[in-house]
This record gives structure tokens, sequence and C-alpha cells, in this order.
């Protein structure tokens, strides 16, 4: 399987977006959100997290009726719920880069996003931090870990 490509967030609203795209992928073919997401980045106001943070009910309706989007709701309100976590984080650190390096090494930043965001489990903070150019184990490695098998390297030493 090939690699994510990598981005380099120049804005809150693009690490934003590899969040959502790692909580709406979560339990689906990631392919389906790939051909989606232009839907999802005009129905959720290319991820704005001011925008998206101040989302009423009638947003929530709005989204639950687009077609564009996987219409599942506690994704959509995950979204949200991270739009305001994301908001408040670059409030708290001034940006969202110096919050992930204040917060490295990877074990903790994956506690932390995993504390303040809702809908994000192990492999979506790997993919998020991988995506935004976070160091990250070895997908390997981290993978076997995570299913407490021994991973590649361990074998060999075995």
């Amino acid at each position: 399987m090939e690699a994510p490509v990598q981005i380099k967030p120049t804005k809150l609203a693009d690490y934003l977006e590899v969040l959502s795209k790692a909580v709406f992928e979560a339990g689906m073919n990631w392919r389906v959100i790939e051909n989606k997401w232009p839907g999802f980045q005009e129905a959720f106001d290319h991820f704005d997290p001011e925008k998206i943070a101040a989302y009423t009910p009638a947003d929530i309706d709005r989204l639950m009726a687009d077609t564009r989007i996987i219409r599942n709701m506690r994704k959509v309100e995950a979204t949200i719920h991270n739009a305001q976590a994301f908001v408040a984080i670059e409030q708290e650190f001034g940006s969202f880069a110096k919050y992930l390096q204040a917060m490295r090494p990877f074990e903790s930043q994956l506690k932390d996003l995993q504390k303040r965001c809702k809908h994000l489990g192990n492999f979506g903070c790997y993919y998020f931090l991988y995506v935004v150019g976070e160091e990250v184990p070895p997908h390997e490695e981290y993978s076997a870990k995570l299913k407490g098998e021994p991973s590649k390297s361990q074998r060999l030493k075995a």
C-alpha cells in the first residue's frame, strides 16, 4: 500500500482538514472518502476552523442532508468539536505547529490529541501526525505494536 501524501500545513484549516479526513476514513474504505473529498471541502467551508467551531444545529441538519459527504452524525459532530479544540489549541500555544512541537515525542502527541479530539483512534492519529510531517514510528512497527505482535525488527532479533 502506498503511503499517504505528506503536506506542509500553512494554516489551521490545513491541520483540521487532515484530521477530519482521518475521522471520516475510520471504519471506511479510504478511497470512498478520497472520492467524496471535494464535496466535504465545500460542505465544511474548506475546513475553516472558526466557521466550523461556530456551526449551529441548523448547520448539522444541512450537513446531514448533504449527499456529497458521509452523513454520519457522530463524525459530523466530532468535526465541529475538533474545530473548537483546534481553535483553543491555537489560542493556548500561539499556533498549532507550536502545540505539536510542545507535545513531542509521538506518544505524547498521540495521547494529548486523543484527549482533546473526538472520534480519533490510534491509526487516525498516526495518519494525521504522519501527513502533517511529524515524526512517527515506522508503520509496520506501530501496527504490530497495536496488534500485540512483534515487529519485523523484533522477529529478526529472535
